[in-house]
């Protein structure tokens, strides 16, 4: 029993020895208690328990080795799990962060593009597109195939494959990045892209790029494939203040999206990474580099074939200006000024029906340009316009400067200058209106009115002329008593009835123009001689409609009053044909057609104008400069004259001449009770008096008699403050027809 408790009593100390090193073995509480006996069996039984032990811990540490790699891999393994696990947790908290900070999904939407307004020709060829983007909304079937070839090419080339995100390009975009040191390549998709231009900011944060995401998703669910790359093209930003392809296409090419070849379509999908550095406005050597990228990228996408890439490369890079070209944008700006007058703020895409025609816009912009570059410089005259309407008012042509690109300033239509001579048109009309004829006499001779003493251009005098022939010859003196005569208030409003609606003075210097007006309203006030006596209301936008079709307006300029009795329309006529065939406006001859026009010349050269018609245009041409500078004696019958026979002439090419109206097409008026005025007044003044007539004016012989002293009555019988000449005998010579026929 002894035995068995001092047994019981060692076997824990063993125990508790047994995992200790055998260097301490032999000091274990049981040897002290066993005695020899139990020491030396102790001893051995320890002996042979050591070559077990050894062998065992070198077992082990031989099989660690195999053990420890195993292990070592389940360990990485394990931590992965957890910190995939960690990771996913603390995205998520982010994501709900970040998502929680968004409005609700149920009051997302996608934001309207801004409005397109795309301005169109009487063809129906687009003119320009205004807008914040540029450019209409085209669906991927109106655009050319391969133009989202090759976004997705460069940009996204999983996209029809991904949901929105893309884990292998996100992460071939790192290892990119990192490899390179450098920001290479982005991990975006273009449905990723397009969430960041509608809805967030250009910022680069960490709560942007989850919203981003969140965004993704959401329009991969909402829409297809086809619909987010379409709203993609058509928003993205290609850098000159284009936004999306149609945009681009014609800021760059000139053309519309649906026109665009392989080489076109390359270059806009390479502008994507950097809209203004790769721009071919800026740099098109650049922008060609990138274009070759593209090609790469779409051969090795299968989208294009290596005979393909070929000829696209053979190609000439696009070279763009820095600026839109062309007049016609002047035309599309006057349309912009106009709108929101007629419609109010603009909502939605419109469509705007203009009454420009391409063709004769081009011809125009032609004239003005060779004009001045010939001669322009050498005459310091550095700017020109130049708009021609037809008889209902409709701008057929404008040319607000001589190049758009330099100066967007519109001088035909917001640009208000003296029109000199050219007024007096309207001076004559309201003459002829108070009973004076083409054929009445005046004397030109030195006129005073008050303390205004009005001179001729060549400050020579030449006696009694008529009417018609002071009109011819720009008679200063003769418009001055006119407007006396007839009373300035009853010439502004006779202007102001044809069409003239800036403000003017009525002064008797309103008989050379000194009353400012723009190119436009001037032009279109000469209308009336040109349609038969019809207001000519100047318009260029004949139908406004909606993207559907809905029209919103409608000109209603086909119904005209009547401002000019036809009698009075056929005399004018016939007045201003002589300025053309033998006055001042001789540069101004339009080969085969009859037409008749006004020079004016402001003071000191300032400025230099034209205005003239046939039986289906009218035409105004300006000439001058933009601070008032004077020209090198330019009248209105040299440049402005020039260029308008230029025009002209290539405007009525291939057309049929037809006569002006109210005459039989030689330029002599046929009205009732009016004789036709021979070649040359002189002679008609001598048979005029050899015969006894009144030269065709229908007033009694006081009036007639008071014309040839210089003392000319009103018709109310008041005598005006001017006095013209000096007294001469009121007798008159007659001379036998014998002796004119002989030259006596």
């Amino acid at each position: 029993m002894a035995a068995n408790r001092k047994s019981q009593r060692i076997e824990p100390s063993f125990q508790a020895s047994a995992g200790r090193d055998d260097d301490d073995f032999h000091v274990g509480a049981g040897d002290r208690v066993a005695g020899g006996g139990g020491r030396k069996g102790r001893g051995k039984a320890a002996k042979a328990e050591r070559p077990q032990r050894g062998s065992s811990r070198r077992r082990g540490a031989s099989g660690g080795g195999g053990g420890g790699l195993f292990g070592l891999v389940r360990r990485l393994i394990y931590w992965c799990v957890v910190l995939g696990i960690w990771g996913a947790i603390g995205v998520g908290g982010l994501v709900l962060y970040y998502g929680a900070r968004m409005p609700s999904a149920t009051s997302w939407s996608i934001p309207d593009r801004p409005p397109n307004i795309k301005i169109l020709a009487v063809s129906g060829d687009a003119i320009a597109n205004r807008g914040l983007t540029g450019g209409e909304a085209l669906n991927l079937e109106n655009m050319s195939p391969y133009i989202p070839q090759a976004v997705i090419a460069i940009e996204d080339r999983r996209f029809y494959s991904h949901f929105g995100v893309d884990p292998l390009g996100l992460a071939r975009a790192m290892l990119t990045n990192i490899t390179t040191g450098r920001m290479v390549q982005g991990g975006s998709t273009l449905t990723q892209q397009l969430a960041k231009n509608m809805f967030l900011s250009p910022e680069r944060t960490l709560e942007r790029k989850v919203q981003e995401v969140l965004l993704a998703f959401w329009l991969e669910h909402k829409y297809s494939k086809d619909q987010i790359l379409a709203m993609y093209l058509n928003r993205v930003f290609f850098g000159s203040n284009s936004y999306g392809v149609e945009a681009a296409s014609r800021r760059y090419f000139n053309k519309s999206a649906r026109d665009v070849n392989l080489g076109e379509a390359a270059l806009l999908a390479g502008l994507l990474k950097a809209p203004s550095r790769l721009s071919p406005a800026r740099d098109p050597e650049a922008a060609e580099a990138r274009a070759q990228v593209v090609l790469g990228a779409m051969r090795e996408e299968g989208f294009v074939t290596e005979n393909e890439i070929k000829t696209a490369m053979s190609q000439t890079p696009a070279r763009a200006k820095s600026y839109w070209s062309g007049a016609q944008h002047y035309a599309a700006d006057m349309v912009m000024a106009q709108l929101p007058g007629m419609i109010g703020d603009i909502t939605e895409d419109l469509v705007i029906d203009t009454t420009i025609d391409l063709d004769l816009e081009k011809k125009a912009d032609e004239a003005i340009t060779a004009v001045m570059d010939k001669e322009g410089a050498k005459l310091n005259a550095s700017q020109a316009a130049l708009v021609s309407i037809d008889g209902t008012g409709a701008i057929r042509a404008l040319v607000g400067g001589r190049d758009y690109a330099e100066s967007q300033f519109d001088r035909a239509s917001k640009a208000k200058r003296q029109p000199g001579s050219a007024f007096k048109p309207f001076v004559y009309a309201a003459a002829l209106e108070a009973g004076r004829s083409p054929l009445s006499v005046r004397n030109d001779a030195p006129v005073k009115i008050g303390k205004w003493t009005p001179e001729n251009y060549d400050q020579k005098y030449r006696g009694e002329v008529t009417l018609s022939s002071a009109l011819a010859n720009s008679l200063n003196t003769i418009a001055a008593q006119l407007v006396m005569e007839v009373g300035p208030d009853e010439v502004v409003k006779l202007a102001r009835r044809l069409g003239i609606e800036s403000e003017m003075q009525a002064n008797a210097s309103i008989a050379l123009g000194t009353s400012e007006v723009t190119l436009v309203e001037l032009t279109a006030a000469y209308a009336p001689f040109m349609n038969g006596g019809y207001k000519a209301t100047p318009h260029i936008i004949r139908r406004i409609s909606t993207a559907d079709g809905k029209v919103l307006y409608e000109n209603t300029y086909d119904n005209p009053p009547r401002v000019l009795e036809e009698n009075i329309v056929a005399q004018m006529n016939g007045m201003m044909e002589r300025v053309i065939t033998e006055g001042t406006g001789k540069n101004a001859r339009i080969p085969g057609w009859q037409s008749a026009g006004k020079s004016g010349t402001t003071q000191s050269f300032r400025d230099a104008l034209f205005v003239g018609y046939t039986s289906n245009l009218t035409t105004g041409v300006w000439f001058g400069n933009d601070d008032g500078k004077s020209m090198k004696k330019v009248t209105g019958g040299g440049l402005p004259a020039k260029a308008f026979s230029q025009f002209m002439t290539a405007a009525h090419a291939g057309l049929s001449p037809s006569p002006l109206f109210g005459t039989a097409g030689g330029g002599q008026p046929v009205v009732e009770g009016t004789e036709p005025a021979p070649e040359g007044d002189q002679l008609f003044d001598i048979i005029s008096r050899t015969l006894g007539t009144d030269n065709g004016d229908s007033r009694d012989g006081q009036a007639v008699a008071a014309e040839q002293t210089g003392a000319v009555p009103l018709d109310d019988g008041l005598v005006p403050p001017a006095d013209v000449g000096e007294p001469r005998q009121t007798g008159t010579r007659r001379t036998t027809l014998l002796d004119v026929l002989l030259g006596g």
